[in-house]
């Protein structure tokens, strides 16, 4: 994911409101928050069905509330609901017990799941994953614990980790320096991500968007030094079309089922699977071979001609391959 796509002067706030009627509650501002709802022995989020299923990031849909999202992608067959925490308030923390435990609800009603959260520092400030500044990386540091607990009080099991601002290179800084930063942030949250039932995913990204993580191959580098069962690789198709070196089939049979964290599905045009030059049957064949069968979340940077129907789209393209 990119916020040199998402970020732009012309994008309107997202603003998300839960449920009807007396869910007309706006998610902004509230009560500082940390860890509201407690989901017990709830699996919800698992996949007993051993079939691959299909979500959506939900900040496609700008200003709709969480109700209306999820009905529209339930009717169109998703089976799951992949959230931008920037979509529910400022900050993490500032999402209530109230707010999450009502957004859990609406997407439970819906018959969706929760599958997790991506741009988890997108329009925030302050915050740097690689950073030498002491104080603003124990600050990022801190607010990580956050995620991981809204993460938990929604629902999710997953937490991509793209940002590409907010982890790419500062001025001096050398690559030995932010990996070592970045390997010593992701493992200390691993433990408290593993109590919550969280899995974080290192998303590699294209080069044009930073200069930190740009391959799947540097992305296990991370995952097997982490050496941690909650820390995985997160694949995304417009990224590894970016790598160029291999083609996207030969990057997916490069890496294990166990190793992936999530799985993002788009085009290198930034639309949706099947509104650019990608062909997904090698790649649903590749996914066969490797015998991913968790979830395929289709997250999009251009919202034209409407959301509904890039998400309309992008679904039945996907449902005609073998998965």
């Amino acid at each position: 994911m990119s916020e040199n796509h998402h970020l732009g002067s012309n994008r309107r706030h997202f603003l998300t409101m839960v449920g009807a009627g007396a869910a007309g509650i706006t998610l902004f501002p509230g009560a500082r928050l940390w860890s509201a709802v407690k989901t017990g022995g709830d699996s919800s989020t698992s996949n007993t069905t051993g079939k691959l299923r299909f979500a959506l990031c939900n900040e496609m849909f700008e200003n709709s509330t969480i109700a209306d999202v999820c009905g529209i992608i339930s009717k169109l067959g998703y089976q799951g609901i992949e959230i931008a925490p920037y979509t529910l308030a400022p900050s993490a923390d500032a999402v209530t017990a109230t707010q999450r435990a009502q957004i859990r609800k609406v997407i439970k009603d819906n018959g969706l799941e929760t599958v997790g959260l991506h741009w988890l520092l997108a329009k925030t400030t302050g915050f740097h994953m690689t950073t030498p500044d002491d104080a603003v990386y124990r600050r990022t540091k801190d607010y990580f614990n956050v995620l991981i607990e809204l993460c938990h009080d929604l629902g999710g099991k997953v937490m991509v980790i793209g940002s590409p601002k907010q982890r790419s290179l500062v001025d001096g800084q050398t690559y030995a320096g932010a990996w070592k930063r970045a390997v010593e942030m992701f493992h200390g949250a691993c433990d408290k991500a593993r109590d919550a039932g969280v899995t974080l995913c290192i998303e590699p990204l294209g080069k044009t968007e930073t200069d930190f993580v740009n391959t799947v191959a540097e992305g296990l580098k991370m995952m097997r030094e982490i050496n941690h069962p909650n820390f995985k690789v997160h694949l995304d198709v417009k990224a590894m079309a970016a790598e160029g070196k291999s083609s996207i089939p030969e990057i997916i049979r490069s890496i294990k089922a166990n190793e992936i964290g999530h799985f993002h599905v788009n085009d290198a045009n930034l639309y949706g699977p099947g509104m650019g030059q990608v062909d997904y049957g090698p790649i649903a064949a590749a996914v066969r071979e490797i015998r991913w069968k968790k979830w395929l979340s289709v997250e999009v940077f251009k919202y034209d001609p409407d959301p509904t129907t890039i998400a309309r789209s992008s679904i039945e393209y996907l449902k005609r391959y073998k998965w």
